[in-house]
């Protein structure tokens, strides 16, 4: 079995690969075509922090994955990362164990950044003025780098609930290309901005209903297992378009999970991105149109960019 560290894995990966695979993916995930095992979720309150173990393998695939995910969200003040983890790549003919991705849960930031860049390009505003960005972390990193792919834009507007955070992540940006702003208020964020992602692991809303224009895309990637929101209900019951990355997943938990608990949607409206992706359904049709692509993270997406991954390291 090969081991493949973090820095081999972001070395040899080919993005524009492996963002074509990701989409590939959740169409072959929406088509049935993908065997997805039920997630197994931790929570660990007195640490604040979670961890999920998924699994999958694309159909006719030589491979599949098991990925273990870590988010231990008050590690930055004892000197680590927040998110962590690796992934097993086994093969499909023999199950035996072909590598293991010591990424510390790299290639799950950036399949969840690659799925934002996804979206975006499917159901963002044709004129996007301004970025909103609600957090400050890694994830809020990489998905505003993989939105260069999507659009010219260069304002963002970032909220953040620590001066030194904000400060930090306008560096960054700044670094980009980007002119930025940064903000306490995250109405003044949704009043300015027309596509926004959410990147946080907050366990209540962030972003109300009366505060979006018309027109504006919202990519939520946060809200990953039980109790976590970032988006009110009303927000979402408001939505023109709502787009999820698993209907089944997103109807348990995620910012999609709230609402139909609330009774403001109901399951019929759902839309997964796979179907929009594969146009077998509409996404957005107008530029006034509100849409919501709530991402909850589905084990496909680790196979893919697994796979991706070992096929780059090997070639490296």
């Amino acid at each position: 079995m090969n081991v493949y560290s973090q820095q081999q894995i972001i070395s040899a990966l080919n993005l524009t690969e492996a963002a074509q695979q990701v989409a590939q993916g959740f169409v072959a995930f929406s088509k049935g075509k993908v065997k997805v095992p039920p997630v197994q979720n931790f929570v660990f309150p007195q640490a604040n922090g979670d961890c999920c173990i998924k699994s999958a393998w694309v159909e006719g695939e030589d491979t599949f994955t098991v990925k273990i995910s870590t988010g231990f969200y008050d590690n930055p003040s004892k000197g680590l990362e927040s998110n962590d983890g690796l992934m097993l790549v086994l093969s499909a003919q023999t199950g035996q164990p072909l590598a293991l991705l010591q990424d510390g849960g790299w290639l799950t930031c950036i399949r969840t950044a690659l799925a934002g860049q996804i979206a975006a390009k499917a159901l963002a505003p044709s004129n996007i003025q301004a970025i909103g960005i609600v957090g400050t972390g890694m994830q809020a990193r990489m998905q505003l780098e993989q939105l260069t792919v999507v659009t010219d834009c260069r304002d963002v507007i970032v909220w953040g609930r620590r001066q030194s955070e904000r400060d930090a992540y306008r560096d960054f940006a700044e670094a980009l290309g980007f002119r930025v702003e940064t903000t306490l208020n995250a109405q003044q964020l949704a009043l300015k901005a027309n596509l926004i992602v959410t990147t946080t692991p907050s366990r209540e809303p962030l972003l109300k209903s009366e505060w979006i224009r018309p027109g504006t895309h919202i990519t939520a990637v946060g809200a990953d297992t039980l109790g976590k929101q970032e988006l009110d209900p009303a927000l979402v019951g408001r939505a023109d378009v709502i787009v999820v990355d698993s209907i089944a997943q997103c109807s348990q938990y995620g910012e999609i999970s709230h609402a139909l608990k609330a009774g403001l949607i109901d399951k019929q409206q759902l839309l997964e991105l796979g179907q929009v992706l594969a146009g077998d359904v509409s996404g957005r049709t107008n530029d006034q149109q509100i849409t919501i692509v709530d991402l909850t993270g589905v084990a496909v997406q680790d196979a893919q960019i697994s796979r991706c991954a070992l096929e780059s390291c090997a070639q490296a």
